[in-house]
């Protein structure tokens, strides 16, 4: 069955520490594969390091900026990347990025490429709003993590991955409260809208590109799923 997934694709993949051409090279060639097989893409993307490293500066350099303006520049920052990967997929995506994710884009291109749009969350509500608005059921967040843990791994060795859990249990880990350029699995402003919505979320690590394959395929795959 022809199905749409949308991707809320981590800036930290696209430009960790300068471009990274060999993972975008290699998401391309996925993600065209799934396409292929009449199913469509949205691809939303965030704005990573470039993002929190602009963020850090303003915040060096004048203390009193707001949380919104901070927004602001890392929205920015998602456009750059946004375009980015538009233009990385030629041909093949839309290019008319997708700004304003509760409005569709009418295109007959299999692949639509996203940013963020408005300041007080991140990227990842821009890809559950855009789940809401093509009416997708599952959003995948594409990240540097393996699994959602039930502690911070970086600081308890005991950390247990969770394969699954339930959208009460992944608030409690997220919080409610949004900071521009925190470090968070998904977004908890997007986690509430999510949840409202019944909608799933995949958590896995984006680099893995066989395992996302797997997952595309329907297959075993490592990752968290939320619902």
């Amino acid at each position: 069955m022809r199905k749409t997934i949308v991707f809320s694709l981590g800036g930290s993949l696209i430009a960790p520490d300068g471009i990274d051409t060999k993972f975008l090279a290699g998401f391309r060639q996925v993600a065209l594969q799934y396409v292929r097989g009449g199913n469509r893409a949205i691809i939303i993307c965030g704005g990573g390091n470039t993002a929190r490293e602009y963020v850090n500066a303003v915040r060096k350099l004048n203390p009193k900026a707001t949380s919104t303006e901070l927004d602001w520049l890392g929205i920015e920052a998602t456009k750059l990347n946004a375009w980015l990967v538009c233009d990385v997929f030629g041909q093949a995506a839309e290019h008319q990025l997708l700004y304003n994710p509760t409005k569709k884009i009418r295109t007959g291109k299999k692949i639509i490429i996203g940013s963020g749009w408005k300041p007080g969350c991140s990227s990842d509500k821009d890809a559950v709003l855009a789940a809401i608005t093509y009416r997708v059921d599952t959003v995948v967040n594409l990240s540097n993590i393996d699994y959602v843990y039930d502690r911070d791994p970086k600081r308890f060795k005991g950390a247990k991955p969770l394969p699954s859990l339930s959208w009460l249990k992944f608030q409690r880990i997220v919080g409610s409260i949004w900071k521009p350029g925190a470090h968070v699995p998904f977004d908890p402003i997007a986690s509430k809208l999510a949840t409202s919505r019944g909608i799933r979320l995949v958590i896995m690590r984006g680099s893995n590109l066989a395992n996302l394959k797997a997952f595309l395929a329907g297959k075993k795959f490592r990752g968290t799923v939320v619902s």
